[in-house]
C-alpha cells in the first residue's frame, strides 16, 4: 500500500513518516504498512533502530509475560524469540545463513556470490542459524531471571535497536559488492542517517540499562561490524543485502549476550 503524496505544507511530516513506514514495512512482516517504494529505502537509515525498538518490545514483551504466567525462563525465552522470527519473516536469519555459505565456502568471489543467491542452505548456514537462535534464547533467559519487565524487555528493546541501526552504519562502513540485488537497490544512507541510526539505540541504552556497564556492552557489540566489513571485503568485495542481515542480527546477538553478563 502507498502513501498519497501530501500536500506541500505537509510534505516534510509526511517524509519522516515515509521513512519510518519503509523501515517498519521492510524489517518486519506486520501487515498494513503503508509506505511509498519510489523512495530509496536507505532514506529511512535513521527509523531502522525504531523498528527494531517495536520488534524488541514485541518479543521481550511475549517473553516477560510467558515468564509472569509461570514458563520457565528457557522455555519463555524459547517462545519469545520464535515469535520474533514470525514477526520479522526470518529476516535476517536467512541472511546470516546465506552469508555463512557463501564466506565459508573458500570459494573465489564469483561463486561465493552465487552462493549467496542460492536459496539451498548448507553446513556453515544452518550452524550460523542455530547458533543465532541458541544465543538469543540463552541471554534472554538469563535476563529473564533477573527481572521479566524491569530487565529483559528494556534489554531486548536496545539489543533489537542497535542490531537494525548498525545495518546502515555498515553500509556506509562497506561498499556494496555488485551492482545489483537488494543491498545495492537499497542504496547508501547519509552520514547522518547513519548517525542518527546508532545515536538512538545508544541514547536508550544510556536512559534503560545500567550505567556504564550497560553502555559499553551495547558499544562491545559494533566491532563485530568492521569484522565482518573485513570479511566481506576480502571474500565477496563487498556487501549484499545477505550480509546487512547478518550484521544486525550479529550485533543483536552481541549485544543481547554482552547485557546478560552485565546486567545480571
Amino acid at each position: 500500500m502507498a502513501l498519497a503524496d501530501p500536500p506541500a505544507s505537509r510534505a516534510p511530516l509526511w517524509r519522516r513518516l515515509n521513512e519510518l513506514s519503509l523501515a517498519v514495512a521492510f524489517l518486519t512482516r506486520l501487515p498494513w504498512i503503508p509506505a511509498d517504494w519510489r523512495c530509496p529505502l536507505m532514506s529511512a537509515a535513521w527509523a531502522f533502530p525504531w523498528a527494531g525498538a517495536l520488534l524488541g518490545a514485541m518479543g521481550g514483551g511475549i517473553a516477560a509475560a510467558f515468564a509472569e504466567m509461570g514458563a520457565a525462563p528457557w522455555l519463555a525465552a524459547t517462545l519469545a524469540v520464535g515469535a520474533s522470527m514470525l514477526l520479522t519473516g526470518c529476516l535476517h536469519e536467512d541472511g546470516i545463513g546465506d552469508t555463512a555459505d557463501g564466506i565459508g565456502s573458500g570459494r573465489d568471489r564469483e561463486r561465493s556470490l552465487e552462493i549467496l543467491r542460492d536459496s539451498r542452505i548448507g553446513t556453515y548456514g544452518v550452524v550460523a542459524v542455530l547458533f543465532s537462535v541458541l544465543i538469543r534464547i540463552g541471554a534472554l533467559a538469563m535476563l529473564l531471571e533477573a527481572g521479566p519487565w524491569t530487565v529483559a524487555l528494556p534489554a531486548w528493546v536496545v539489543a533489537a535497536a542497535l542490531g537494525r541501526g548498525a545495518g546502515p552504519v555498515f553500509t556506509r562502513l562497506c561498499p556494496p559488492a555488485r551492482a545489483d540485488g537488494v543491498g545495492a537497490g537499497a542504496g547508501r544512507p547519509s552520514v547522518r542517517g547513519a548517525v542518527a541510526a546508532l545515536a538512538m539505540p545508544l541514547l536508550a541504552g544510556l536512559a534503560l540499562t545500567p550505567w556504564p556497564s550497560g553502555l559499553l556492552a551495547l558499544a562491545g557489540a559494533l566491532p563485530l561490524l568492521a569484522w565482518l566489513g573485513w570479511l566481506a571485503r576480502k571474500r565477496l568485495g563487498g556487501y549484499t543485502g545477505d550480509v546487512i542481515g547478518a550484521a544486525i542480527l550479529m550485533v543483536e546477538c552481541a549485544a543481547l549476550v554482552l547485557l546478560a553478563l552485565v546486567w545480571v
